[in-house]
């Protein structure tokens, strides 16, 4: 099978308070806001976009911030933890960084031979810091994160299941992933085994579904090339059982939807046509971009989202 596939393109949350979805996301862990515009499917909910200069495909977490909204639960069908590449010199520098705001970390942890700690954001999403010397991408500061210490964007993520049989030939078999190793229960897979491609499988036969809401992912995009490609890979996932959406315009990747066998709602997104098709790259995320459909409508929509601002001067 040709490449259809090449890693995480990028991860979407649902979050609760805007304004401190912002401030974790840019003033803590020091992500760029690349995008602030609207949930395509729930206008009067923005749609963050956060992740390195450009919004790189393999860097962009993304949260759908729901004002009161309740906190979820983890469990299975769900991607409970999404892991963040950092250098593996940083590791003690983030450890005092998130102590500084009062963010609980675990201790140390080890997992197939890498280092790397685990903590929860203001809404209890899961996140991990996993340092490795494997990447080569270059991390975004605002100026209040050495560069050399700063996140690269994902490392991968993890899949809470009751079985993985018939996910892992899913990723095998279609869409261009690779058995890497079983450590303890948890099973891993890569396009190419390196930061921002890693898919791991943890199997909790006995664990109650998880409830969607407030710091729990909704769902992880896979990076495809281009229309072509993303055709291909539809066509593909249909012909063999998979209940796949049609494409939908997100204007900076196109997109289509289908459930993993165990629950998980997976997304195919293109890499082009990116986010600087609105913006300039130096004012990326300055603005509220609306599609076009939605421009006749700015003034109702605006009225009804609450202000947000960066306080990047805050976390020093």
């Amino acid at each position: 099978m040709s490449t259809l596939i090449s890693g995480i393109h990028h991860i979407t949350a649902i979050a609760g308070n805007p304004q401190k979805n912002v401030d974790f996301y840019t003033g803590i862990l020091g992500l760029r806001m690349v995008k602030k515009t609207i949930n395509f499917d729930a206008p009067d909910v923005y749609h963050f976009y956060f992740g390195d200069e450009l919004g790189t495909p393999g860097t962009v977490f993304t949260t759908f911030p729901f004002d009161g909204a309740r906190k979820g639960t983890k469990g299975t069908g769900e991607l409970t933890y999404t892991a963040f590449s950092i250098p593996t010199q940083s590791l003690g520098f983030w450890m005092d960084r998130l102590a500084k705001y009062h963010v609980p970390t675990s201790d140390v942890l080890t997992r197939f031979g890498e280092k790397f700690i685990r903590f929860e954001d203001h809404d209890g999403m899961g996140i991990e810091l996993i340092a490795n010397d494997k990447d080569a991408r270059t991390g975004w500061t605002y100026g209040n994160i050495p560069v050399e210490y700063a996140i690269r964007g994902f490392y991968g993520a993890t899949l809470n299941l009751k079985a993985k049989d018939l996910t892992e030939k899913l990723l095998i078999q279609f869409m261009n992933y690779q058995f890497i190793a079983e450590e303890n229960g948890r099973y891993r897979y890569g396009t190419e085994g390196k930061p921002g491609d890693i898919v791991d499988i943890v199997l909790d036969k006995e664990g109650r579904q998880g409830v969607q809401s407030a710091g729990t992912v909704h769902h992880i995009a896979f990076r495809t090339a281009n229309d072509t490609t993303q055709a291909k890979i539809q066509n593909l996932l249909i012909e063999n059982g998979y209940q796949v959406t049609e494409v939908k315009d997100r204007n900076y990747f196109k997109s289509i939807y289908f459930r993993e066998p165990g629950g998980v709602l997976f997304e195919i997104a293109t890499d082009e046509p990116g986010f600087a098709i609105d913006e300039d790259e130096a004012h990326l995320g300055e603005l509220l971009k609306l599609p076009l459909w939605a421009e006749p409508h700015r003034e109702k929509i605006e009225s009804r989202l609450a202000k947000v601002t960066l306080n990047i001067e805050n976390y020093g």
